[in-house]
C-alpha cells in the first residue's frame, strides 16, 4: 500500500497514533498466540468522527477494518487475517467514563474503557456492573465485550451484555454515525438497531461508546463450595437452590478434578479446598442487596438437598471466598500455562448439561484413549466450556491434529441436545466454517441478508463469523 494511504491515516488520528510495519505486530495476534495476520496499519483514534473517517478512507480504497479492543478474545475476531489488506482500528484510546446516572442506573461509557475502569466507576457510586470476567477485567475492553456479547458468572442473575446495554455510538461500514446512546428502558419505535450489532464481532460496524444498565451493589454475600457426585447432581442442586434461595443465586460454577490439576501445578495461589480430592465440585455464591445474613440460609439448603453431595464449606469470609474464586477465574490460565488443547464453548439448556458432559465423555474416551477433559463453567445458564488434551506432550501434539474430529464429535452431540457451539465467546475465524453445519439455511440467509444491507462490499472485520 503506497505511502500516501498512511499519510491520510496520520492526517485524521495524528502521527503518533498510526502504527506501521513491525510494530504492528503486537496488534497483530490473539494472546493466545493462536491466530496472527498482517495489517497496512493499525490506527488509534480518539472519537467517533476519527473512527469515521478512517473507515470511509478504508472502504473508499477497497481495504478491510478490523475492529480491536483489549484483544483478550479467545476466537480469532480481533485480529486481521494472514493475506489481504487491512487496517487494525484499536479503540483502547477511546476509554472514557463518560456519564454516570445514579438515578437511572446507567453508565456512558468509551468502547475503549475497560471493564474493570467501568466496574470501579459503578463502585464509586454504590453501585454494580455485573460483567463477570474479573480474570481479564483489567485489559479486556467494553466495545469487545459488546461485540462478542461477552457473558462470564453473573449471567444467571443478571443476564449477558446484550442484556446489560441500553444503548450504542456505532459508526456504519459507509462511515456514518449512528448515535443510539439512549438510556430508556422502554422505546416501542421501531427495530431495536442495537442487537444487530451487539455479538456482531466487529461485521455489522464499529461499536464507539455504549450506556450500560447498573444495579444496586449486594450488601450481603455467601459462598460456598460443595463437592458432588456428578454434573446430575450439580444441576438437581441448582433447582433445589432456586426453590429455596430464589433470586439470591449470583453464581453457579461446576469444576471438575482435572481443572483443580493444573491449577496446583500452574497457579501459585492455588490450594485444595477440600482433605479428599472429588471428581466435581461446584462454587455457588447467594447476595442480595439486603444486609440480611445468608449464610444460614444456604447452609440449611445445602443440609437438606440429600443424596449426591460429598462435603462443603460455606463461609460469608471474604478472605475465604476469594481464594476459592481464585480456582474458578484461574482455570484458563492454568490450561495456557499446560499447553494447547482443543477448546470448545458450548451451551445447551440446563436440563442438558449432564448429558452432554456424559455422552462427550464417553465418545472422546472411545476415539481417544488417554485423553484428558477440562471441563469447567457457568453450569446455572448451560455454558460448559469443555478443552481436551493429552497429558503427555508428544502425544497432545498428535491430538491436536485430529481437533477437527474432535470438535465434529463435541459439536455433533451439543447439537442434537438443541445447544450452540458459541455460548459466550463468539465465532471469529475459529468456528466460521462451522456454522454452515448447525444454522439453518434460513437463519443462514438472514444472516447473510443483515450483513450485505449494512456491509455490501465486505470491509468490516472480513473472514469472521460469515
Amino acid at each position: 500500500m503506497p505511502l500516501y494511504f498512511i499519510n491520510l491515516l496520520r492526517d485524521v488520528v495524528g502521527s503518533s497514533h498510526v502504527i506501521s510495519g513491525e510494530d504492528t505486530a503486537p496488534y497483530c495476534s490473539d494472546w493466545r498466540g493462536r491466530y496472527s495476520g498482517v495489517a497496512i496499519a493499525v490506527v488509534l483514534p480518539n472519537s467517533a468522527e476519527q473512527v469515521s473517517a478512517v473507515v470511509a478512507l478504508c472502504v473508499g480504497s477497497g481495504i478491510g477494518v478490523v475492529p480491536q479492543g483489549g484483544n483478550t478474545g479467545l476466537s480469532g475476531g480481533a485480529v486481521p487475517l494472514p493475506k489481504g489488506q487491512q487496517v487494525v482500528i484499536n479503540l483502547s484510546r477511546m476509554d472514557k467514563v463518560h456519564v454516570l446516572d445514579a438515578v437511572n442506573h446507567t453508565l456512558t461509557v468509551g468502547a475503549g474503557c475497560t471493564l474493570k475502569a467501568a466496574q470501579e466507576a459503578a463502585e464509586r457510586a454504590g453501585l454494580l456492573f455485573p460483567l463477570g470476567l474479573s480474570a481479564i477485567a483489567a485489559q479486556c475492553e467494553i466495545g469487545g465485550n459488546i461485540s462478542t456479547n461477552a457473558g462470564g458468572i453473573g449471567v444467571l442473575r443478571y443476564g449477558s451484555m446484550r442484556d446489560l446495554v441500553l444503548g450504542l455510538e456505532v459508526v456504519l461500514p459507509d462511515g456514518r454515525i449512528w448515535n443510539g446512546l439512549r438510556s430508556l428502558r422502554k422505546d416501542n419505535t421501531g427495530y431495536d438497531l442495537k442487537h444487530l450489532f451487539i455479538g456482531a464481532e466487529g461485521t455489522l460496524g464499529v461499536i464507539t461508546a455504549a450506556v450500560l444498565k447498573l444495579f444496586p451493589r449486594p450488601q450481603s454475600v455467601a459462598t460456598a463450595f460443595v463437592a458432588v457426585k456428578d454434573p446430575a447432581t450439580a444441576v438437581a442442586l441448582l433447582v433445589h437452590l432456586r426453590a429455596h434461595c430464589g433470586n439470591t443465586i449470583s453464581a453457579f460454577e461446576i469444576i471438575s478434578s482435572s481443572c483443580l490439576d493444573l491449577l496446583l501445578q500452574h497457579i501459585p495461589d492455588a490450594i485444595e479446598p477440600f482433605p479428599m480430592r472429588h471428581d466435581w465440585m461446584v462454587l455457588i455464591e447467594l447476595s442480595d442487596v439486603l444486609k440480611t445474613p445468608l449464610e444460614e440460609p444456604l447452609l440449611a439448603a445445602l443440609k437438606t438437598f440429600g443424596v449426591g453431595i460429598r462435603e462443603f464449606i460455606v463461609t460469608a469470609q471474604k478472605k475465604c471466598a476469594a481464594s476459592w474464586w481464585i480456582l474458578r477465574k484461574n482455570i484458563s490460565e492454568a490450561q495456557k500455562c499446560e499447553g494447547i488443547s482443543v477448546k470448545h464453548d458450548i451451551s445447551v439448556p440446563i436440563s442438558g448439561v449432564a448429558e452432554f458432559i456424559a455422552k462427550a465423555d464417553a465418545a472422546l474416551h472411545n476415539q481417544f484413549e488417554g485423553v484428558r477433559i477440562v471441563a469447567f463453567g457457568h453450569i446455572g445458564d448451560g455454558n460448559i466450556h469443555y478443552n481436551v488434551s493429552m497429558p503427555d506432550t508428544t502425544k497432545n501434539m498428535a491430538l491436536i491434529t485430529r481437533s477437527s474430529d474432535i470438535n465434529r464429535i463435541v459439536y455433533d452431540i451439543v447439537h442434537t441436545l438443541s445447544g450452540s457451539i458459541s455460548a459466550e465467546h463468539g465465532l471469529g475465524q475459529l468456528k466460521r466454517n462451522e456454522i454452515g453445519r448447525y444454522k439453518s439455511s434460513v437463519e443462514l440467509e438472514l444472516m447473510s441478508n443483515i450483513k450485505h444491507a449494512l456491509d455490501p462490499g465486505g470491509h468490516m472485520n472480513p473472514g469472521k463469523v460469515l
